[in-house]
């Protein structure tokens, strides 16, 4: 090949690749707001309230993601997703970030072309059961009908479990958890079965919850984070780092209510380079200098989030377990802004 050719050739490569690159935040700045896909409804994560405003968990990482981008974290389209349409929608460019307890697993991340960009919560398949069905495991579960969504990897974890421990179930397919719900307690099966997370989240709406328990037995590694597509670097670094600056803020103590005075008092430099009061790290991103500022303003750290939402003190009553911070003995560890 010439040298002239080839030149050409990478250059056009080039600037593909650089186009690719801004796609999406170009798309959402241009737009003026971006497109969230979020679940159809699970108390705690994402759920609409009685207004139809969206909350939770999962909810807030969208809104601290606007608030990054676009200086105001209520400038979001929520697209209600179930487990068979979410991908759909993040390959098709109906929604610009996927954020509703989506597993990464192999095939997801390399044959559906997307990357997963960070774990906000580290969970585990479980089952809830009526406490008058009289078992206390998982693996006394030997014939029993179960609930399960279709297009997830709880699907296919339960036959795992199921084949190797020798055991049989019938499997009664369903499209969310508000259809699980509705078949679990109408009797169509004697086990509900998703991510714990999911199993508490239910269990806090069901009337006379102390009427049902979740099983000991955890099955798999459910790994749930920010979804993007393949090829948009820049958008998946705004997204991973938006995430991280909410898990660092907790481990500087940085919260929504101190924010300003830190801002004003600190002599952390990591922290000063967090908050955009010194360096270009914003401009590294295409942002400006106070996009994590506005991003941990929004609803606070990752520890507040969590709180708020899915807590100890509230109706879904988790405790931070493996997602509590790396001091504590957890896993949710952010690499340095530097």
């Amino acid at each position: 090949m010439k040298k002239s050719v080839l030149f050409g050739t990478l250059a056009a490569a080039a600037l593909l690749a650089g186009a690719a690159s801004a796609t999406t935040l170009d798309d959402v700045k241009a737009r003026g707001v971006l497109n969230c896909g979020s679940n159809t409804g699970l108390t705690g994560f994402g759920a609409p309230d009685a207004n139809g405003n969206y909350q939770g968990f999962d909810v807030d990482l969208c809104k601290a993601v606007a608030a990054a981008v676009l200086g105001d974290q209520s400038k979001v389209k929520y697209i209600p997703t179930t487990g068979e349409t979410r991908f759909t929608a993040l390959a098709s460019g109906e929604v610009d970030l996927l954020v509703r307890n989506s597993t990464w697993t192999f095939s997801r991340d390399t044959d559906l072309k997307f990357d997963f960009v960070a774990v906000n919560y580290y969970d585990g398949q479980g089952f809830m059961v009526k406490k008058t069905l009289g078992v206390s495991s998982a693996k006394e579960l030997d014939g029993a009908t179960i609930c399960i969504q279709t297009g997830t990897t709880t699907e296919l974890n339960l036959a795992d479990y199921f084949k190797s421990n020798n055991i049989k179930y019938t499997p009664v397919t369903v499209a969310d958890d508000a259809e699980a719900q509705r078949q679990f307690l109408a009797g169509a099966c004697d086990a509900f079965t998703t991510d714990a997370s999911g199993l508490a989240a239910s269990r806090a709406t069901l009337p006379n919850p102390g009427d049902y328990i979740i099983l000991p037995e955890i099955i798999s590694k459910e790994p749930l984070g920010p979804v993007v597509r393949h090829g948009d670097n820049q958008w998946g670094d705004i997204v991973r780092w938006t995430y991280f600056a909410l898990v660092a803020a907790e481990e500087k103590g940085i919260t929504k209510a101190n924010i300003e005075e830190v801002a004003k008092s600190t002599q952390d430099p990591e922290v000063k380079r967090l908050l955009g009061l010194e360096g270009d790290m914003g401009k590294m991103l295409g942002l400006d200098n106070d996009w994590a500022k506005r991003a941990i303003a929004a609803n606070g750290n990752y520890g507040e989030i969590f709180e708020a939402n899915i807590g100890s003190k509230t109706p879904i009553g988790l405790a931070r377990g493996l997602n509590a911070l790396w001091t504590q003995g957890g896993l949710q560890y952010s690499p340095p802004f530097r």
